[in-house]
């Protein structure tokens, strides 16, 4: 499948492995028995090969010499768009078996809030799947009208989809032929018959409501039309539950039995009546012609009963029967149980193969079957569900493959980028769906993030006019940027997280010298009065100064706090409000700037010239302007995240002046307070919110920055572990830790130089037992919610970019984005991803990302310097 391209599974993807391991110290005969479920690669690729040939051969309408798929049209012409709106009851019969649902879906287009479809299952009699057409079909009317009764419909008329998952020969939307019933129904008087009018009759018979048949769809084709709209289309609808099929979106010039020559037509594959002996007899088993003979249509739907959930508990109940009178499981017993037709079913299969409760299940479920279980019985059994499952996975992979082959030459595209909508319950019941079910929310698509681009430009245009945003767009009255000409030694305070800098700046012709020493601030001290954490920092400096024999001396001092501040002049900051851990009392609205000299008048003897005021993201910038004139963006991606740029000062409502730039503190880490980042949030960012000192701000820098991942990862494995999919469904004490996971193991978990084992050691020092499995699906989620940060800070850094562009009428922008943090600098995928999101939203602007030295220290006095260069007598 990779000459196809990159490929999106809406619930769930699966590998195809070459063999299947047997199990230890296992007898001959069980060896032997597996092997007839191995498939190599060549055997799944001449599949592939006949399958596509015979979709081919259908869609010209030619005869085929063996039983094929039939690439029936289903009248659908389009995927939806999310702009669909109103109240449809929906009828689903054959999609589960021997049930049928009722369900009220809302929909409320793409800006309207999601409400869960109301829905009802009712058991069908079997005296009713196998009896007369017409009884099916009232049964199935007054089950509409029970369900109806529970609503407030009234008299109006309602609209009806029918989802009828048989195969079927459609001539229209709402006209359909049933070709044969599958799935253990038959009933008598409906083949050869228009479904959807055998159920308008039954309606009309029951009389209570007015229901208007609109469409007939499989489930297959239900399940495409189900899938979210994202960035890849999704064209393809895969199901594997009681049945198996697919559908896709062909061209409909292709489709012989339609005669046109525009647009495209969803095609319902029916791959389940596929039977090729050349390809497929190599891989059946005695198993399989047991039972295809014992079935209740032998010699049809072939494909279907290897992949099938009406089948694979059968398969497995026929190899256990079978190593059972060999005499190599249950002590050579049988039971009449275990040689009853039906005795296993799917939902059994899936409960044996769990990885964690699997093998408690085989011993309650096979007991239950009155048979007794030697020593190694249990995982005998669970090998042979995992060699019939594993079988059936491959064997569909490799019918996909086809499928998505179809569409890259139908589309004569070199590379395809589609999603694929899965569904049914063989799907939907193995832990990697549910893997993927959990991380959907994190895989952002590019329209998504286009979404996100423009959000935060039309916050930032509001935040510069003074109206109300989730971007305040604070100037910081840094008006240039270094030109290399500043000289002089400067002091640099360095305040942003848990540890604080004093550092000694020396700059020379073409040099920058730095001494700088670290403090810790006790958490204590963090979050106790402000004039406790003031004071703190005056203590720091002096013992500098005492350290470099500069007591006495009074040098112009930048003081970076990279906390959200509205500055009123370089050496003015009101705090507005406290992150990052910090809620020191009696700060937010004070002139921070103040409150330190202050300080330094408490502190006797001191004499401290403080020039301005800066945060770390301005800092960062000045850092690597100073080394590259073309770098107006400062980003910091660590702790937390903020973003500057050098704006127009014409558009900035804030500052008198039509001339000149300013440098702009955007302070995005709030952007999304406004609910705007709502359809992006998951569960567990809302759990790591309310958590936070802060409910309900910093929405974005809760999405993106170190000191939130790690925390948002613990949760997601909390909840996979609660659905037994990780570590065999045991919560440990240390994961249930606030915090324990930190986000630095993302870094070292994702490093591309680390084997699997490294991993799995960084996980056991946390106290997790894990397998192998456990370590991927860790690995799995540390890159979904680091790929989910780096895109939207890439999504940020886009909307940046593209305002300077439009700003200076440019068609063509190029310009240098100085960066700072750990998770940058530290991960080893961020900077790519973010590099690359860029380049995709923001296609016009040759964007270079620049790591900063010392942003915060440096740029400091970078400031200070160009500071007094601009106005050298104001700062003496």
């Amino acid at each position: 499948m990779d000459s196809v391209g990159p490929v999106a599974l809406w619930q769930g993807d699966g590998a195809v492995q070459e063999g299947l391991p047997c199990p230890p110290g296992s007898s001959e005969l069980v060896q032997q028995c597996l092997q007839q479920f191995k498939v190599t690669g060549a055997q799944l690729r001449q599949i592939q090969a006949s399958l596509l040939g015979s979709m081919e051969q259908a869609l010209r309408g030619q005869a085929s010499p063996v039983p094929a798929v039939r690439m029936l049209p289903a009248y659908v012409g389009s995927i939806p768009h999310g702009t669909e709106k109103g109240d449809f009851v929906v009828l689903e019969l054959g999609a589960t078996g021997a049930s049928l649902r009722v369900l009220w879906v809302t929909l409320t287009g793409l800006e309207g809030h999601r409400t869960k479809p109301r829905s009802k299952e009712f058991v069908i009699p079997q005296e009713v799947m196998l009896g007369p057409g017409q009884q099916l079909f009232d049964f199935a009317a007054r089950c509409l009208s029970e369900f109806l009764d529970t609503l407030p419909v009234g008299s109006r008329g309602l609209q009806l989809g029918f989802n009828f998952s048989f195969p079927c020969h459609q001539t229209g939307l709402d006209k359909s032929t049933l070709i044969s019933w599958t799935k253990g129904f038959r009933c008598s008087g409906v083949e050869g018959q228009d479904v959807v009018q055998l159920l308008r009759d039954a309606i009309a018979r029951q009389g209570a409501y007015s229901l208007d048949v609109v469409a007939v769809v499989n489930d297959t084709v239900g399940t495409m039309m189900g899938c979210e709209p994202g960035a890849r289309a999704c064209e393809v609808g895969l199901v594997v539950d009681t049945g198996t099929n697919a559908c896709y979106m062909e061209e409909a010039r292709h489709v012989a039995a339609l005669d046109e020559d525009r647009g495209r037509v969803c095609v319902n594959i029916e791959w389940g009546s596929f039977d090729d002996d050349g390809v497929l007899g190599p891989v059946l088993t005695t198993f399989d012609h047991t039972l295809d003979q014992e079935s209740l249509n032998p010699g049809a739907q072939r494909f279907e009963k290897m992949i099938g959930g009406l089948y694979l508990g059968e398969l497995v109940r026929l190899v256990l029967a079978h190593l059972a009178q060999l005499g190599v499981l249950f002590d050579g017993c049988t039971s009449p149980a275990l040689l009853s037709p039906g005795a296993f079913l799917l939902e059994h299969v899936a409960e044996m193969e769990h990885p964690s409760a699997g093998a408690a299940r085989v011993h309650t479920l096979l007991q239950d079957l009155g048979l007794s279980l030697g020593a190694s019985d249990a995982e005998i059994v669970q090998h042979v569900c995992v060699a019939v499952c594993t079988r059936a996975a491959q064997l569909c992979a490799a019918a996909l493959a086809a499928v998505l082959t179809r569409l890259q030459h139908s589309r004569e595209q070199q590379t395809l980028q589609i999603a694929v909508a899965t569904g049914g319950r063989v799907f939907e019941r193995h832990p990697r769906c549910l893997l993927e079910k959990t991380l959907a929310p994190f895989r952002l698509t590019l329209k998504q993030l286009a979404v996100v681009q423009a959000q935060m430009r039309e916050a930032m245009v509001k935040g510069l006019r003074g109206e109300a945003s989730s971007l305040r767009m604070l100037p910081t009255y840094v008006r240039a940027t270094p030109d290399g000409s500043e000289r002089g030694d400067f002091l640099a305070l360095d305040l942003g997280g848990t540890n604080f800098r004093v550092l000694l700046v020396r700059v020379a012709t073409g040099s920058v010298q730095i001494t700088s020493q670290v403090y810790s601030i006790p958490q204590c001290v963090a979050q106790g009065s402000g004039q406790q954490l003031f004071d703190h920092i005056v203590d720091c400096i002096v013992d500098f100064q005492q350290k470099q024999g500069l007591s006495g001396q009074s040098l112009p001092l930048g003081f970076t706090f990279s906390f959200p501040c509205k500055q009123l002049g370089l050496d003015q900051g009101i705090l507005l409000n406290w992150t990052k851990g910090f809620n020191a009392s009696d700060c937010e609205g004070q002139d921070v700037v103040g409150l330190l000299r202050e300080a330094i008048q408490r502190r006797q003897a001191v004499e401290l010239n403080v020039v301005a005021i800066v945060n770390d993201t301005v800092g960062t910038m000045m850092s690597c302007g100073y080394d590259d004139p073309r770098c107006e963006v400062g980003l910091i991606i660590g702790t937390g995240t903020n973003a500057c740029y050098m704006e127009e000062l014409q558009n900035v409502a804030a500052v008198a002046g039509d001339s000149g730039h300013m440098c702009i503190n955007m302070e995005w880490g709030a952007f999304g307070d406004d609910g705007s980042l709502g359809t992006l949030s998951t569960c567990f960012d809302a759990t790591v919110d309310q958590a936070s000192i802060n409910p309900g701000k910093q929405r974005f820098e809760k999405m993106i920055s170190g000191m939130y991942l790690g925390e948002i990862v613990r949760h997601v494995l909390l909840h996979l572990t609660s659905l037994g999919v990780l570590f065999r469904g045991q919560q440990t004490q240390r994961l249930q830790t606030r915090d324990i996971f930190k986000t630095k193991f993302l870094s070292e978990i994702e490093s591309d130089s680390l084997a699997l084992r490294q991993v799995r050691a960084i996980l056991e020092d946390l106290g997790l037992p894990l397998t192998s499995d456990d370590a991927l699906m860790v690995l799995e989620v540390c890159q979904a919610v680091s790929q989910r940060a780096a895109q939207l800070c890439g999504a940020g850094v886009a909307a940046v970019v593209e305002k300077i562009r439009e700003n200076r009428g440019l068609e063509e922008l190029t310009v240098t984005v100085g960066v700072d943090g750990t998770l940058y600098k530290m991960h080893p995928h961020f900077s790519r991803l973010v590099a690359a999101t860029v380049q995709k939203l923001a296609p016009h602007c040759a964007v270079t990302f620049l790591q900063s030295e010392d942003g915060s220290g440096k740029g400091a006095a970078l400031v200070t310097a160009v500071a007094c260069r601009l106005d050298p007598l104001a700062h003496v």
